[in-house]
């Protein structure tokens, strides 16, 4: 189905939340939530090549890295894992992990993994709600407590784990070692404003991820011709015949779908598979239409031009 609103499966962790608030409404029975996948409502479609999720943090995750695409293939996997996050929510002091202080020989990498001073290297620093991070693969990080996070990313489940706070999970030293950037992390890229309804947050060779910003019952075309996902953060939106309130999806994959924006206006997380961003991705109808009326009036005259023949008379 080119719109549908996403499916929600909702996956338990060790360092979940008992509350997650706002974002999904439903009774966890006192269950650790990490994570929410969105998804396709069938689930035998073919899997779309972006992944979509909600995380909540009660405890830090593991100390990790995803390999590229290179290795993951290398090794009998589809793809590697890119991916970025956007804060929604941070408790008082949140912290999260990307890359390390320093740069550090492999053998120094290893000894550190081996007697747990992993957690010393990683560059930690505090984060604020509204802050988007891009983690490109090999990028050694983690997410620390007290974070609500969407995150998007490749589709991908492969994550090697260097350290575990004690939780007696397997970590993956060879594999980590072969995929992981032992150095500080590459440089990071400020927010954009395209529009006065559209900021880039982060961009990579898989996906775009931009935050959408609609008046009250404003009416718009979305133009994106590839798969998309776009996430409400506020207020309540309409895609085509299919509504979304906070904390719910919509998955589209049409050339052009209308976007009415609620009674509040929306704001809403965009995610995209395209590598950069789509200069009319967002239009108000009679822009939308002067621009097709344009180019249907341009395609016209150039069906009906003559056409010259390059034919030399013998």
């Amino acid at each position: 189905m080119p719109i549908e609103l996403a499916s929600r499966e909702f996956v338990p962790k060790p360092w979940g939340s008992t509350n997650t608030g706002r974002w999904c409404n439903f009774d966890q029975k006192g269950e650790r939530i990490g994570e929410v996948w969105f998804g396709l409502v069938d689930a035998a479609a073919p899997q779309p090549t972006l992944l979509l999720k909600l995380l909540f943090t009660q405890a830090p995750l593991s100390i990790q890295v995803h390999p590229g695409d290179a290795f993951a293939q290398s090794v009998g996997l589809a793809n590697g894992k890119t991916e970025a996050w956007y804060v929604l929510a941070a408790e008082y002091e949140s912290r999260v992990a990307l890359g390390l202080k320093r740069r550090i020989s492999a053998e120094d990498l290893r000894s550190s993994v081996i007697d747990g001073t992993i957690a010393e290297l990683v560059d930690w620093r505090s984060t604020e709600a509204g802050e988007a991070i891009l983690v490109p693969a090999g990028t050694i990080h983690a997410i620390g407590a007290g974070l609500t996070i969407a995150e998007v990313q490749q589709r991908s489940d492969t994550t090697y784990r260097l350290f575990d706070h004690g939780r007696q999970r397997e970590l993956h030293i060879e594999k980590a070692l072969a995929v992981a950037d032992a150095g500080p992390p590459s440089r990071h890229s400020l927010p954009i404003l395209l529009t006065q309804a559209r900021t880039m947050l982060v961009k990579s060779p898989y996906f775009v991820l931009e935050r959408l910003t609609l008046p009250k019952s404003s009416d718009w075309w979305l133009n994106t011709g590839c798969e998309s996902w776009l996430l409400v953060i506020a207020g309540k939106v309409r895609v085509g015949s299919v509504e979304a309130g906070v904390g719910e999806a919509i998955y589209i994959d049409e050339d052009h779908a209308k976007i009415e924006a609620g009674p509040d206006g929306v704001n809403g997380l965009l995610a995209y598979a395209r590598p950069e961003p789509i200069a009319n991705l967002l239009e108000r109808p009679h822009r939308a239409f002067e621009r097709r009326a344009s180019a249907i009036a341009d395609y016209r005259a150039a069906s009906a031009s003559p056409v010259r023949s390059t034919v030399t008379p013998s």
